[in-house]
C-alpha cells in the first residue's frame, strides 16, 4: 500500500512511520506548517521549523521521501477563527478534536491523497477496525488505544466514516514505553524528543495573549460565591433540570475582584484571578461574557464546580457509526469523557427533542460549554461525541 505519514517531528509519528516501512509498505512523509504566529506562544519563533528539520531528518533516517505542505491559511481559517469566535461567545473549544476534524483528516488527507496517498496514518494513541455496515459494506470503528495512559481516541471523536476508511494508526496497539524503544534501537533523533503540549500546532500558549489577537481586554467584576447559597435551592429532579448549569447575578455574592474580560477564562481555572485573602485555592465555577462578570468559589469541592448532567443540541450530535444513532425517546447507558485524560465516567444517555442528554452517575467537576463529551461502549469502542451546549 501507499501510505503517507503526517510526519510531526515527534517520536510517535515517527515510529508509526518506521513500522509502516519495515513492513513493506510504500511510504512517504508529509510534514504540516499549520501555525507560523509566534503571538501569545511561550517558545521560539520558529519552533515549526525546528519540528520540520527533525521530521526531514527521520524521514532521512528511515529512507522514505519527505514532503512539505503549508496549511496555515486553512488552520487559521478552520480552527483559530473557530477558536476566536467560541471564546467570545463565553464557550471554550477543544482545537485539538477540531485540528483533527478539519485539518489533519480533511485538508491534509486530501493533499496526500493528491500525491498518491492510498491511507494516511499518524501517530496517534487509538485503534480502528471493520465490521459489517447495515448496507453490507465495512463500517469502521474508533476503538481507544491499547496504552490507557496515552489513549488519544478522545481527539477523534469527531471523525466520520468517510475520514476513518483512509486512517490508520500504526502504534495504537502499543504502549508509549514501546514507542520509545523502537525509536531508540532503531536510531531516530525524535526519539528523545519530548511530547508537544498546548494547542495543535500551535503549542503552549499566554491563553489571554493569544486571545487578545482579535478579542479586546474590557473590565469586569468578579464575584465569589460562598457555598451557603447552594443551601436553599431545590434539587434538580428531571433530566433536564440535571443538564442545566448554575445561572448566577451579582447580588448572589460578593464582588471579590476585577478581571480584564469574561472571555478570557473558563469554568475550573484558578490561575489568573489574582484574589488573596483565602485559605484554600479559588476557581471559576461560570463566566457570563453579556455582563462581563465571571463567578469564583474556594476549594476544590465547591459545589459550583460540578455538575450531575449536561445537553447536546441536536445540530451538535456526531455518530461515528451512523447506524448506532438514537432515536427520539430512546436512552442508553455508556462510559463518558468531557475531556482528554478524564477517566470514562457512568452515564445515561437521553435522546430528546430537542438533544442529547447526558446524566452522570457521580456529579462532574467543570463541564464546560465548547467543549466535547465522548461516549464509548465497555468494550472500548468510541461511538460518538458532540459539543457541550449547557
Amino acid at each position: 500500500m501507499r501510505i503517507a505519514v503526517g510526519l510531526s517531528g515527534g517520536v510517535d509519528s515517527s515510529v508509526a512511520a518506521l513500522l509502516l516501512k519495515e513492513a513493506g509498505h510504500d511510504v512517504f512523509a508529509v510534514f504540516m506548517q499549520n501555525w507560523n504566529d509566534a503571538t501569545g506562544t511561550l517558545h521560539g519563533d520558529c519552533e515549526w521549523e525546528e519540528e520540520r528539520s527533525v521530521a526531514e531528518m527521520v524521514a532521512r533516517k528511515i529512507g522514505i521521501p519527505f514532503y512539505f505542505v503549508d496549511l496555515s491559511a486553512e488552520y487559521r481559517r478552520r480552527v483559530v477563527d473557530y477558536m476566536f469566535d467560541s471564546y467570545e461567545r463565553g464557550f471554550t473549544p477543544n482545537p485539538d478534536v477540531l485540528c483533527n476534524r478539519e485539518i489533519k483528516f480533511d485538508s491534509f488527507l486530501k493533499h496526500a491523497l493528491s500525491l498518491g496517498a492510498e491511507y494516511v496514518a499518524t501517530g496517534h494513541y487509538c485503534r480502528k477496525d471493520e465490521v459489517p455496515g447495515p448496507d453490507g459494506k465495512p463500517s469502521y470503528r474508533l476503538l481507544a488505544g491499547l496504552d490507557k495512559n496515552k489513549d488519544q481516541s478522545y481527539f477523534l471523536c469527531q471523525l466520520t466514516q468517510e475520514q476513518l476508511k483512509y486512517a490508520l494508526f500504526p502504534i495504537g496497539g502499543i504502549t508509549k514505553p514501546e514507542v520509545r524503544r523502537i525509536a531508540r534501537e532503531a536510531g531516530l533523533p525524535s526519539a528523545d524528543k519530548k511530547d508537544s503540549q498546548g494547542i495543535c500546532f500551535v503549542g503552549k500558549v499566554d491563553l489571554p495573549v493569544f486571545l487578545q489577537q482579535k478579542l479586546k481586554p474590557k473590565e469586569g467584576k468578579v464575584v465569589e460565591i460562598f457555598r451557603d447559597y447552594y443551601d436553599g435551592l431545590k434539587a434538580a429532579e428531571t433530566i433536564e433540570e440535571q443538564a442545566e448549569p448554575f445561572v448566577y447575578c451579582e447580588k448572589d455574592g460578593k464582588v471579590a475582584g476585577v478581571h480584564q474580560g469574561a472571555q478570557f477564562y473558563t469554568i475550573g481555572q484558578r490561575h489568573g484571578l489574582n484574589i488573596g485573602g483565602h485559605k484554600n485555592p479559588i476557581f471559576v465555577i461560570a463566566t457570563d461574557v453579556e455582563s462581563n462578570i465571571i463567578y469564583v468559589g474556594e476549594g476544590q469541592d465547591h459545589p459550583g464546580l460540578y455538575r450531575k448532567g449536561l445537553r447536546i443540541d441536536n445540530r451538535d450530535i456526531h455518530w461515528i457509526r451512523p447506524e448506532l444513532a438514537m432515536a427520539e425517546g430512546e436512552e442508553r447507558d455508556y462510559l463518558v469523557r468531557i475531556r482528554y485524560r478524564q477517566p470514562l465516567q457512568q452515564a445515561r444517555l437521553r435522546r430528546l427533542s430537542d438533544g442529547l442528554y447526558i446524566v452522570f452517575e457521580k456529579p462532574q467537576r467543570g463541564v464546560t460549554a465548547g467543549q466535547f463529551a465522548a461516549w464509548y461502549s465497555e468494550e472500548g469502542e468510541l461511538q460518538g461525541s458532540g459539543v457541550i451546549s449547557r
